[in-house]
């Protein structure tokens, strides 16, 4: 690939941009709004100017409700040899291209797992989809030149290719990505009205399950319209677990014994396959769940202190698989919970006391 157009340079696009132009690709930059090309461009993403002839391929980052015409008017112009569309709903827009009657032998529907709270061309990073899955959704009328060319793309991008059914894919996101999203904001919204001393007391778990809540709702809006079946689906059955659980903590105030032991059973076996699921959620690199213990360091919360305990952690040889800092309702402080192989928690937990920290059990 020597040359490339990204339509739509919101997050998505801008970062595919400029993992793109990192790597040598002469990119050019189209979007609805001249002001997000332009910044973009300004970021190293690559020129709003427009392309002097034919791209290798042109890459459509819209939202899914504007992907079928965005993708029909750039093959009616001869933009590209071939199109791809990053969208994070695959059905939909297919059976729209079918019925505008494009070029299916030159489109391939794909959606890269990543992304962020944050949106917009200042948000994107050129390592966003490194490591991560990008979903690939080709059919019988694919063209190998289309195929390979999505499939270097998503090399140039450092992901990992994944084919999967268009449709197989939109039931996996709705499980995955969509109905989490939805359940973040729930949960954050019984925050909304809370009393401020409620919500000081917020720590890490609180913190976790809303994260993602931050997200922008009009681009949500954008997503969830297109895949409204399957997350109507797995949100039904959300709510079910939901009615039994509120059954049995109600049967937990009971004055009954037996119904005290069976509301206590009901959240153990909720509980239960709770754990059992998140222990199904691959770890690092892909690989199956790997357990690992914490190391709970207190820091101050001034510049350099991460940089230096992590140079400590280096120096003792420890490879840290994961970090999570939860900072102290009210203190200039913050306990770093540093998570290590199993085997290296005590060799981490002697060399960081040597060297001064405040090790938390």
């Amino acid at each position: 690939m020597r040359t490339a157009v990204v339509i739509g340079t919101g997050l998505i696009g801008t970062s595919a941009a400029l993992a793109l132009a990192g790597r040598g690709v002469t990119v050019y930059l189209r979007d609805h709004d001249p002001s997000a090309a332009h910044t973009a461009a300004a970021l190293g993403a690559g020129t709003d100017q427009a392309p002097p002839e034919q791209v290798d391929l042109a890459v459509v980052a819209v939202p899914p409700a504007h992907i079928a015409t965005t993708v029909a008017d750039a093959q009616r112009t001869g933009t590209a040899r071939s199109y791809l569309d990053v969208g994070s709903v695959k059905g939909g827009p297919r059976r729209d291209l079918q019925d505008l009657g494009c070029d299916l032998s030159t489109y391939i529907g794909t959606h890269p797992m990543a992304g962020r709270e944050r949106s917009g061309p200042l948000a994107a990073t050129a390592d966003l989809f490194e490591g991560r899955p990008w979903v690939l959704t080709p059919t019988p009328e694919t063209g190998t030149d289309t195929l390979n060319l999505a499939l270097e793309l998503v090399s140039l991008c450092r992901a990992v290719p994944v084919v999967m059914d268009a449709d197989a894919h939109d039931r996996a996101v709705a499980l995955v990505s969509h109905t989490p999203q939805l359940l973040a904001s729930l949960a954050a919204a019984r925050l909304r009205e809370a009393e401020e001393s409620a919500v000081r007391l917020c720590g890490q778990g609180i913190r976790d399950v809303t994260r993602i809540a931050a997200s922008e709702p009009g681009m949500w809006v954008d997503i969830l319209s297109a895949n409204p079946g399957p997350v109507a689906d797995v949100l039904s059955a959300v709510a079910a677990d939901l009615d039994e659980t509120v059954a049995a903590l109600r049967a937990l105030q009971s004055s009954d014994e037996d119904k005290r032991t069976g509301g206590a059973a009901g959240i153990e076996a909720v509980l239960g396959r709770g754990r059992a699921g998140q222990a199904r959620i691959p770890g690092k690199h892909g690989a199956g769940p790997a357990a690992y213990e914490t190391v709970a360091v207190l820091i101050g919360d001034h510049p350099g202190e991460l940089g230096r305990l992590f140079a400590d952690a280096g120096r003792a040889g420890v490879n840290v698989e994961d970090v999570a800092i939860e900072h102290a309702t009210g203190q200039q402080a913050g306990l770093v919970q540093l998570s290590v192989a199993p085997a290296s928690a005590p060799v981490l937990s002697a060399a960081l006391r040597e060297r001064g920290w405040s090790i938390r059990q």
